[in-house]
């Protein structure tokens, strides 16, 4: 589809309301991704704007598939979809003792999925999800404390040398297949 007919079809998307936000959303993050050779410079910007507008309008879930959309291009991600709320989201949730709700709809996965995730000892599989979902070290490191603050400081190493030797595709893709049997409730419903 020519250029000026693709901007056209989003911005028609963008017009019909918030329902279609995450598939409009999606498609723009998509077409990021794959930017055509011959599409101008000049839209690329258009659609960047118009991706971070949409993604304010969706869930957390939505949001947390589009950083999975957008893991080969961070800076991208970062400009589009900023991570300082949902990392305090985190945060604060672990603090209150309510982080497994919160843990579900950042990751986009389902809460017994985040059970798991926040009921493995070993600090693994949170650095896994944190990892690919791009959610900083920081916010890792404090999660990793919070959720079991009783690990010594040999044990809290190891977690975060797990997150740091984790490459992020590999966490990515472990994080997809952790999100599917969520997707497939969605498409269901």
């Amino acid at each position: 589809m020519p250029a000026s007919q693709k901007l056209s079809h989003l911005l028609q998307l963008a017009d019909q309301g918030p329902g279609l936000r995450a598939a409009l959303a999606e498609e723009v993050a998509d077409l990021l991704v794959h930017w055509p050779a011959d599409y101008p410079q000049t839209m690329r910007a258009i659609c960047e704007t118009l991706l971070a507008k949409a993604a304010r309008d969706v869930d957390a879930a939505t949001r947390a598939r589009l950083r999975v959309q957008l893991y080969s291009d961070p800076e991208l991600s970062h400009r589009v979809l900023p991570r300082e709320s949902v990392s305090q989201n985190l945060v604060a949730a672990a603090r209150s003792g309510n982080i497994a709700t919160v843990l579900a709809d950042s990751l986009g996965v389902e809460p017994g999925m985040a059970q798991q995730i926040l009921n493995d000892e070993t600090g693994a599989a949170l650095a896994v999800a944190c990892k690919g979902a791009q959610i900083d070290r920081a916010a890792f490191s404090a999660l990793a404390l919070l959720t079991h603050p009783g690990r010594d400081l040999t044990g809290m190493h190891i977690v975060l040398d797990s997150y740091d030797s984790m490459s992020l595709s590999e966490a990515t893709r472990v994080l997809r297949g952790w999100r599917e049997p969520a997707q497939d409730a969605h498409v269901a419903a």
